[in-house]
């Protein structure tokens, strides 16, 4: 089964959790997750994988989160062509722009050459405990996809 970055952004933790719930949909489903901070990786190193995750909290009024800038203009670099990937990240539906870090991100990698296998996973503040399913299940959903478009 394929090896998986999920990479993230987060501040409050919210993000961080979805993160955590999709690398445990990936492994329940019998891959492998590597669960990594942007801030303590390159955008390069989503080379040593088969496929990507990448999820931030939105800042401001749509905007990327800073701590997320110097990945995501690393991946100005990158030739992501065969790259199986998808967004995730948290919002708040009181601003103008839901999630917007996650648009921007599904942009990037689209931008990037990579092959969006999903729709990306939004949500709002941190999961409930429904939402907590719906993390696990984009993350088996996830591989199973890369699976089948391999």
């Amino acid at each position: 089964m394929a090896k998986v970055l999920v990479a993230n952004a987060s501040l409050t933790g919210n993000t961080e959790e979805i993160a955590e719930l999709i690398a445990e949909g990936i492994r329940l489903a019998g891959g492998e997750a590597v669960l990594k901070s942007v801030t303590d990786c390159n955008a390069d190193e989503i080379n040593n994988y088969e496929a990507v995750l990448l999820g931030a909290y939105t800042w401001g009024d749509g905007e990327l989160p800073d701590e997320f800038l110097d990945f995501y203009e690393e991946m100005d670099e990158l030739d992501l062509a065969g790259f199986k990937a998808a967004a995730f990240g948290s919002g708040d539906t009181g601003y103008s722009i839901y999630c917007g870090a996650v648009d921007l991100i599904e942009e990037k990698l689209k931008e990037r050459g990579a092959e969006i296998v999903q729709e990306s996973l939004k949500i709002e503040y941190g999961p409930n405990a429904a939402e907590k399913d719906s993390c696990r299940n984009f993350g088996r959903q996830f591989l199973e996809t890369c699976a089948a478009v391999s």
